[in-house]
């Protein structure tokens, strides 16, 4: 026999989901309008010379070539390291760890890494990267900063994607003969490949929006140079030239048209990402 709502209950339900819409619409106006305000602003003042030239003192005109380019250069360095060895730390803590305290400590130290403000590790980063280790002001030290950043980030998601997946899978290739990194490398890390492709979507996005740490380790330069040896010079990403746009040039169109070009970075560069999990996913037969 079906019990009856009670009249109370049965309100508390409609306030609550009133609520839960409320919420939702909130978030979705909120978002829509950042979005359509910002493109508002700076979609007008995007112009070719804008995109495809350097700034020139002499000319008094304001270019953000090398500024792309050093975002592009920082992104692509950054996830060549930190995807590695944030997922080699992941499979290492949940497939081959047996000390559960150290297991915890570890955890709770990402926990930790992830939660310390951006200044910090950009003053760390200019001490280790920039002095010690004698990178100087560059994008290299930048890069190895934000790896330092991403790296809770990385770790964490694939740690929690790979718990996702099924003893069962692990057994039944076990049973079949297959060895411990051969289950793995076939079973495990497929399976989980959207765990991955979240955890490296989320450290994009945390690279394309750092300025404060790369202040301190990129520096803020506007030369045009390949991927090599742009590295190991100093340079300015997209997020440095909007701040210094904004807060130090007054030139707030700019700094709008660059925020515009930001948002369509990210969303590229988050398209690929995904399109390369899908395709991995399929080559793995799933």
């Amino acid at each position: 026999m079906i019990e009856r709502i009670s009249g109370t209950r049965r309100t508390w339900c409609t306030v609550m989901k009133a609520l839960c819409y409320l919420s939702l619409i909130l978030v979705t106006a909120l978002t829509a309008f950042m979005i359509l305000y910002v493109l508002f602003r700076g979609v007008p003042h995007i112009t070719p010379q804008l995109l495809f030239t350097k700034p020139s003192t002499l000319r008094h005109t304001i270019g953000i070539l090398p500024d792309i380019l050093n975002t592009i250069y920082i992104v692509i360095a950054t996830l060549v390291v930190v995807l590695p060895i944030g997922v080699g730390a992941a499979i290492y803590l949940n497939e081959y760890a047996t000390n559960r305290k150290i297991v915890e400590l570890i955890e709770f130290a990402a926990e930790t890494l992830s939660g310390i403000p951006s200044i910090i590790y950009g003053l760390v980063g200019m001490l280790v990267f920039v002095q010690f280790c004698s990178l100087g002001t560059s994008l290299m030290a930048g890069a190895l900063t934000l790896v330092i950043m991403n790296l809770p980030t990385i770790m964490r998601t694939t740690q929690e994607s790979l718990k996702t997946v099924p003893e069962s899978y692990r057994e039944g290739a076990f049973a079949l003969g297959a060895g411990k990194w051969r289950v793995i490398r076939t079973v495990v890390l497929p399976t989980c490949v959207n765990g991955i492709v979240t955890g490296c979507i989320l450290s994009i996005g945390r690279i394309l929006s750092e300025s404060a740490a790369l202040l301190f380790t990129a520096g803020f330069a506007h030369n045009i140079n390949g991927f090599i040896d742009g590295l190991g010079s100093a340079g300015a990403t997209l997020t440095v030239a909007l701040y210094v746009y904004a807060s130090e040039r007054g030139e707030f169109d700019i700094a709008f048209a660059i925020a515009s070009i930001l948002m369509v970075l990210t969303v590229i560069i988050n398209l690929l990402t995904g399109y390369m999990g899908r395709l991995m996913k399929r080559r793995n037969g799933q």
